[in-house]
């Protein structure tokens, strides 16, 4: 049986092997997808109520208000609050509540009749009965019928979650009560959709809530307790970035990942190929190539045409001169465009090309899953053979998690090096010297990834108990190399080149060795990891002189002014010095 393992890279000791003979794997199948965790939430349908209840019963408590004054505060702060108690401390009450438009009058019978008998409505300048006009909680009152005619404009409108008043100059929130009542009686298919608006804006206007990007549509949104830069697994399965909502690409960014796709997408550097070393044709306009040096041009078509400015001419001409034509001579700078057309594409195809070709072995390489399974049937069926084969399945993870990134990291060094993004950033001297430091990297997670994956390709369905121990022995060592070795380049490029940056900020998701996170279904309640984070302070209202109990939850994350995340994050070291086994669970490799 061939040996994976050389070099520097035989890194196991003896003694190392007999401990890892002796550890149990207690991991299910599921260990394939994700492990669980906590720092984010499936949010279906039917727990999204509950989800938003309980945002509002937070600051219901906090300031004595009723629901929908509660649900104007938090729409209009989007549904962070946070953000909401800092105005709260730094500005007061009276100005938390005059931003958002809410105004608490304790006399007032908010969405109450008149008592008069009849009364003028100042909209349609009628006189009707008191009680067909409605008073809101700014105030003013109007009849039921300009009420109503002004409720049903602004939900077509799609203006459901803040209906202000109809009075001049007045920025109070009407009473969604009042609004569902009104509507309802004319509408109630509007109502219905005013009450959805409602709900869904705890989705739509929440920047720690984001539906699921699944097509056709799952139904779920994924809530964040701690950072919203990362990568999440709905429960549907999709895995995606939750910043952009795009497939999962770490480790490149957002922007990088948006770049790349559209060149993916358009061929434009092919395009531009195209553009710089072709010329239409004037009479058919198909492009054509110069493959000679005589300026004078034919189409397959029959038409003559000079190469300089693209004019269509007649077929007389000597080496420098067209009869009958004249524009000039040609351009030394046309010559130096079209060599950098030329260089920028096999750039591109360079980097495109590995790209896809580690993509390419990602797609059949998930298809081993079934082979794998099959195999490891035939070992059970031997009596012979110990049945603990979960290093396999931990194999096959660690080789599927390795070449996505992997994968990824060709696009994000074609703009980390290149003039797209970091133009400015560095000299040619620096560039030259990380990119060497970061090709070196990625040349040997790539040498180690093809090491795994040529391990599972042998038969050892057919192997004797011997080998088969000597196999397991290899797939752990080459698992716990590869993970060391992603876990270098992505410190490398979130210190070394994204983090040495002097006027950009890009953010990537962090790498984790367990994969992505797959999101926990929504139980009633925020995690006792983000209850944990909640501090406590005195904010004292301004306007009566009583004081609030303020509930504050901590940020999540730094940033700075510009609402960029810290580039550099802390790293928590697992390995401890040494390396761990993929034979143990989880839950044991995280407490050690």
């Amino acid at each position: 049986m061939e040996d994976y393992l050389s070099g520097d890279e035989d890194i196991y000791s003896s003694d190392q092997e007999d401990s890892l003979e002796g550890l149990e794997n207690e991991e299910s199948d599921s260990r394939w997808a994700s492990s669980t965790g906590n720092s984010c939430k499936v949010i279906t349908r039917e727990s999204l109520l509950a989800a938003q209840r309980e945002e509002l019963r937070r600051v219901m408590d906090l300031l004595s208000l009723k629901e929908h004054h509660a649900r104007t505060l938090l729409i209009h702060y989007r549904w962070d609050l946070e953000r909401l108690f800092a105005v709260l401390v730094e500005k007061g009450k009276a100005c938390l509540f005059a931003e958002a438009g809410v105004t608490v009058l304790e006399e007032v019978n908010f969405g109450s009749s008149v008592s008069s008998l009849t009364a003028m409505c100042n909209i349609c300048i009628e006189e009707v009965a008191g009680s067909d006009v409605t008073k809101m909680d700014c105030g003013h009152c109007f009849c039921n019928e300009c009420w109503t005619e002004h409720f049903i404009v602004k939900i077509k409108e799609g203006q459901s979650k803040r209906i202000r008043c109809m009075a001049h100059k007045c920025f109070a929130i009407c009473d969604e009560a009042v609004i569902r009542k009104l509507v309802s009686k004319r509408h109630p298919d509007l109502a219905e959709k005013f009450d959805r608006f409602l709900l869904e804006s705890y989705i739509e206007d929440n920047k720690m809530v984001k539906w699921c990007p699944s097509t056709p549509h799952c139904g779920n949104a994924i809530r964040l307790e701690t950072d919203d830069l990362c990568e999440v697994e709905c429960s549907c399965g999709l895995q995606f970035c939750f910043s952009c909502l795009s497939e999962a690409h770490s480790p490149c960014s957002c922007l990088m990942w948006e770049l790349w796709t559209k060149k993916c997408r358009d061929e434009s550097e092919t395009v531009n190929w195209i553009t710089v070393h072709t010329k239409p044709c004037p009479k058919c306009h198909k492009p054509v190539e110069k493959n000679g040096g005589c300026n004078l041009v034919s189409c397959i078509c029959g038409q003559a045409f000079c190469w300089l400015c693209g004019g269509a001419t007649g077929r007389d001409h000597t080496w420098s001169h067209i009869t009958g034509h004249s524009c000039g001579r040609y351009k030394e700078d046309q010559e130096k465009k079209a060599e950098r057309a030329k260089r920028d594409l096999y750039r591109y195809m360079h980097y495109h090309n590995r790209y896809k070709a580690h993509t390419d072995s990602s797609t059949q390489e998930s298809r081993l899953r079934d082979t794998i399974k099959e195999k490891v049937a035939i070992l059970e069926a031997k009596e012979s053979i110990a049945k603990d084969f979960s290093w396999i399945t931990n194999g096959l993870y660690r080789l599927s998690r390795s070449r996505r990134a992997l994968s990824f990291s060709y696009p994000f060094a074609y703009y980390m090096f290149g003039d797209d993004l970091f133009k400015d950033e560095m000299t040619k001297e620096e560039r030259e010297i990380k990119q060497h430091l970061f090709e070196d990297q990625q040349q040997q997670l790539e040498a180690n990834i093809e090491k795994l994956s040529k391990a599972f390709e042998e038969p050892f369905d057919d192997f004797k108990a011997e080998e088969i121990a000597e196999m397991r022995m290899q797939v752990i060592n080459l698992s716990v190399v590869t993970d060391t070795l992603c876990k270098k380049m992505y410190e490398c490029i979130e210190t070394d080149l994204l983090g040495a940056l002097k006027f950009s900020c890009p953010n990537i998701a962090p790498y984790k060795s367990k994969g992505i996170e797959r999101a926990t279904e929504l139980n009633g309640g925020r995690s006792t990891k983000a209850n944990n984070n909640i501090t406590c302070q005195k904010a004292h209202d301004q306007t009566n002189g009583g004081s609030i109990e303020l509930v504050q939850p901590s940020g999540s994350g730094t940033s700075d002014d510009s609402g960029c995340s810290s580039r550099k994050r802390r790293r928590i070291d697992n390995s401890g010095g040494g390396f761990f086994d993929l034979n143990l669970p989880a839950e044991l490799i995280d407490r050690n």
